[in-house]
């Protein structure tokens, strides 16, 4: 792909910083962030542009905290000024990294998401007897910072372009050289663009038709289980001397005994849930009716909080589970 030049004066364009105000405030508005910036938008949007015309970017105010859902996993919040940097960053940048993207890339890109990654595994199950699924260990905390700017360097010629992405980058370690915040926009751009040269080796030279990624879960189909045993060994060494990172344990089976893939267990014909999903779900519904009994929740934020809910069980055959969980033996909600 050829390199692309003279970005920053794009990204520094009041119309897009003024776009990138807005876009890194959805549903943050009442957050004392999101109003004391828009009390001073225009100075604060001026000063932005200044940072970026100069490569003298503010960055590397975060605020950490932990999740533990469906893993246990450190989250960095940037301040809400560097998050209208890098909306301001992947407006522009967007398409270039999309670009180098293979089809079945699903994570974090527009029309593709969960369920389109779960459509596909689905109808490759149906194709193929054998899979190999591979996933990196401790994805976000072992990215090599230099690697991950060498592979910037390749897509974007713009010099302060580079100096921006750099200093974000250089702004947080897990380890000393590597690590990229969860949270961050960028990161997931970054992140999701450090497997992309491995899509492409897996699909073009080690012609694999059926491969499936979401970030680093990867999952490639065969019609022989010694085509994926070699398969693992290549894909092996690629990821340890080209990205400089480990794999964890592979799972190799047959497809008709079911991919465990994103919380489900995919089948040739049918979706189950994992049995930690199972478990997830009723926890997290049972935590919201107990919300809203004690009156902390409103019907609007319960009927909010529980869309999601019921669209990731939908996806599976969860008929008696939710017959179970949503409503009690009378068939009244409960």
């Amino acid at each position: 792909m050829k390199r692309v030049n003279h970005l920053w004066e794009a990204v520094a364009d009041p119309d897009n910083l003024r776009l990138a105000f807005w876009k890194a405030r959805k549903d943050k508005n009442y957050s004392k962030q999101v109003q004391a910036y828009r009390q001073n938008l225009d100075d604060n949007l001026m000063n932005l542009r200044e940072q970026i015309s100069t490569g003298e970017v503010k960055v590397g105010e975060y605020r950490y905290f932990k999740v533990f859902e469906p893993k246990e996993r450190n989250i960095c919040a940037a301040a809400f000024g560097e998050q209208v940097l890098h909306h301001a960053l992947m407006n522009v940048c967007h398409d270039f990294f999309e670009r180098f993207q293979i089809h079945d890339s699903y994570a974090s890109r527009k029309g593709k998401g969960t369920y389109a990654a779960l459509a596909r595994a689905q109808k490759f199950s149906r194709t193929y007897p054998w899979y190999l699924k591979l996933d990196v260990r401790k994805f976000f905390e072992s990215i090599h910072h230099e690697v991950v700017k060498l592979q910037l360097r390749h897509m974007f010629k713009d010099g302060r372009l580079q100096g921006i992405f750099d200093k974000i980058i250089d702004s947080y370690e897990a380890h000393p050289g590597r690590g990229l915040p969860i949270g961050n926009l960028t990161s997931q751009y970054c992140a999701n663009h450090y497997l992309a040269g491995l899509d492409h080796f897996i699909k073009e030279k080690l012609g694999c038709k059926g491969y499936v990624r979401y970030m680093d879960d990867m999952v490639l189909w065969w019609r022989d289980k010694a085509e994926l045993k070699k398969a693992h060994k290549i894909i092996r060494n690629y990821v340890q001397l080209e990205l400089l990172c480990e794999l964890k344990p592979e799972v190799l089976n047959q497809s008709k005994f079911g991919l465990p893939f994103l919380g489900y267990r995919i089948f040739p014909y049918q979706i189950k849930l994992t049995q930690q999903s199972k478990r997830r779900f009723i926890k997290k519904f049972g935590h919201l009716e107990k919300q809203y009994h004690s009156g902390e929740w409103d019907e609007a934020t319960c009927q909010r909080r529980v869309l999601p809910l019921l669209a990731f069980i939908r996806h599976a055959n969860t008929e008696g589970l939710r017959k179970k969980v949503i409503f009690n033996e009378q068939g009244q909600s409960s």
